[in-house]
């Protein structure tokens, strides 16, 4: 099964425990293929900087760099294709998401984001929360 992943939930999932720390430790032990792009590291990368989740890691005796490497060594890195933005897509900053998805041929993009969520699905792929993607997706 192949999961393209939000940088809200690999975040959520690296500094907090819960569901979507869960879905993280499955798809590091891979459990699942997490797809990802350039775009997406390089999102989570100006996330994980930020002062206020910095501090979180700290907590957590992680940092920045390990949580990247992580990713990047468990995930399958993509380059995608512009796909057109549909015209529901409130956030067009959410494009590359969806990009990333259709050329992973992914089987659902699991997200937090609830503009994504409003659009349901992509190209025929399902746009899940972290506990529907555990849930259904049979990960739980």
């Amino acid at each position: 099964m192949k999961l393209v992943v939000d940088t809200n939930v690999l975040l959520s999932g690296s500094a907090w425990s819960g569901t979507a720390s869960l879905l993280v430790d499955k798809l590091l032990n891979g459990e699942a293929t997490l797809c990802l792009s350039e775009d997406l590291l390089a999102e989570l990368a100006d996330i994980l900087q930020r002062e206020k989740f910095r501090a979180r890691l700290e907590q957590r005796r992680q940092n920045a760099n390990a949580i990247l490497t992580r990713f990047r060594e468990a995930a399958q890195i993509l380059e995608p294709h512009p796909v057109p933005v549909p015209a529901s897509l409130r956030d067009l900053d959410d494009a590359h998401v969806l990009a990333c998805a259709v050329s992973a041929q992914a089987d659902a993009i699991v997200t937090g984001d609830k503009d994504l969520l409003d659009l349901k699905s992509f190209a025929g792929i399902p746009i899940v929360s972290v506990a529907d993607a555990l849930k259904h997706l049979g990960l739980s």
